[in-house]
């Protein structure tokens, strides 16, 4: 099974708590919204731990490293034929400058041509009940964790 880790970024708003979420990149997200953002995430092998993987991917991804500060353990979902892990920290992040790596792909299908798209093609603050609706499905359970663990 493929690991993946990473990081939601959270402040407070002025309803509570917000989280920091990425729009997918590519052509297939292109044109969705509900359910077509995530925390910034990747995949890492055995040999690394998901804290160190969800750094690094938040910093390829955004074009930043997260704020300072502890790392709360979110725990892991399973879904898409892997295992994501995801940490919590609070600070706060421009999300109009994010710069994200990229990833190429034939586009379209069975052309021979190969173009290039962003990882996270722009990212946005949103209150946990937006964030409910925009979120891909099965990291719904990070919300929720981090609802509970902010209310503490």
């Amino acid at each position: 099974m493929r690991r993946s880790a990473g990081i939601l970024v959270h402040r407070t708003g002025p309803d509570g708590p917000q989280v920091l979420l990425g729009h997918m990149g590519g052509p297939f997200w292109a044109r969705k919204d509900a359910h077509a953002w995530s925390i910034p995430k990747g995949e890492h092998g055995d040999d690394e731990e998901p804290r160190a993987a969800a750094l690094r991917e938040f910093a390829e991804e955004l074009g930043s490293p997260p704020a300072e500060g502890e790392l709360v353990d979110l725990g892991t979902v399973r879904g898409s034929g892997k295992v994501v892990a995801a940490f919590a920290v609070a600070g706060d992040l421009d999300a109009d400058a994010i710069v994200s790596n990229t990833f190429e792909l034939e586009w379209p299908p069975r052309s021979g041509r190969v173009q290039e798209f962003p990882e996270i093609d722009r990212a946005a603050w949103f209150s946990l009940a937006e964030a409910r609706e925009k979120i891909v499905k099965t990291q719904l359970p990070f919300l929720d964790r981090l609802a509970a663990s902010v209310s503490s």
